[in-house]
């Protein structure tokens, strides 16, 4: 299916404009809290900053479907899809933490493309489109250079399943072998990455519209991003390893050691 890919990110930034704006607007406001059936939070923010992308991603590109944290999923999935969680961090939102974001990416036959992550409370729009580099705010960004596990930075971000799991301990060496050990979550510590602040992040508990857009401007800006298994984001994607290269190797050996072990 063909596409201009630049016109599509360049939609794709209108519309994580759009969305800002909403959310910036509410941020201010307040909102009222509902409570989804999976114990999730969402608000007049989440919905509306949905439409408002949708709506630009409809225009600009008809012949994608659309798959949204609130609305679903419009069209088919095996073409171009676009994944857009309008809010992610909504319980950052709601509880006045500016840890959250807007977050879009296109999806082209099951390979990530594009993504667009922003960052309108924070400050921080990142970007990327694939063999076109990872950029924030209109400077291209890197990953850093870090060779070896003692001179790393990692971050955790929801961890609660790998807690049961027998990579645990793997987990507890790495941080134990490392330089040291944040926990940023959400955009944070994948901007962070990207930009050479951080060598590592870790989760055990995502889906695939959290993480589809960093996925791309982690990759664009020379990372490695994977599930803790190693195999490359999907639709089915639930855990993260992101790192730069060396560091991420190193740490997938430790883990897939200790999965077998």
């Amino acid at each position: 299916m063909s596409y201009d890919a630049e016109q599509a990110l360049s939609a794709a930034r209108e519309a994580a404009t759009a969305a800002a704006e909403i959310i910036r607007h509410y941020w201010h406001r307040g909102v009222a809290v509902e409570w989804k059936a999976d114990d999730t939070p969402v608000t007049i923010a989440d919905r509306e900053a949905e439409q408002a992308i949708r709506a630009v991603l409809a225009t600009a590109l008809p012949q994608a479907a659309i798959y949204g944290e609130e609305y679903g999923l419009e069209g088919a999935r095996d073409g171009l899809l676009w994944l857009v969680d309008p809010l992610d961090g909504t319980k950052s939102f709601v509880r006045r933490t500016p840890f959250f974001s807007t977050q879009i990416a296109l999806m082209d036959r099951g390979r990530l493309v594009l993504g667009v992550s922003c960052a309108p409370v924070y400050g921080e729009t990142m970007w990327a489109r694939a063999g076109a580099g990872a950029w924030l705010d209109g400077e291209r960004v890197q990953v850093a250079a870090t060779g070896t596990m003692a001179q790393a930075a990692i971050s955790t971000g929801n961890v609660r399943t790998l807690t049961a799991d027998a990579r645990w301990q793997a987990l507890g060496a790495l941080i134990r072998d490392s330089s040291r050990i944040r926990g940023y979550g959400d955009f944070c510590h994948y901007h962070l990455l990207a930009r050479g602040g951080l060598d590592l992040v870790i989760e055990s508990d995502v889906n695939i519209l959290d993480v589809a857009a960093l996925a791309v401007i982690v990759r664009e800006a020379g990372g490695l991003f994977t599930d803790i298994e190693g195999k490359p984001p999907s639709l089915d994607t639930t855990s993260v390893l992101a790192g730069v290269p060396a560091i991420h190797a190193q740490a997938l050996a430790r883990l897939r050691d200790a999965s077998t072990g």
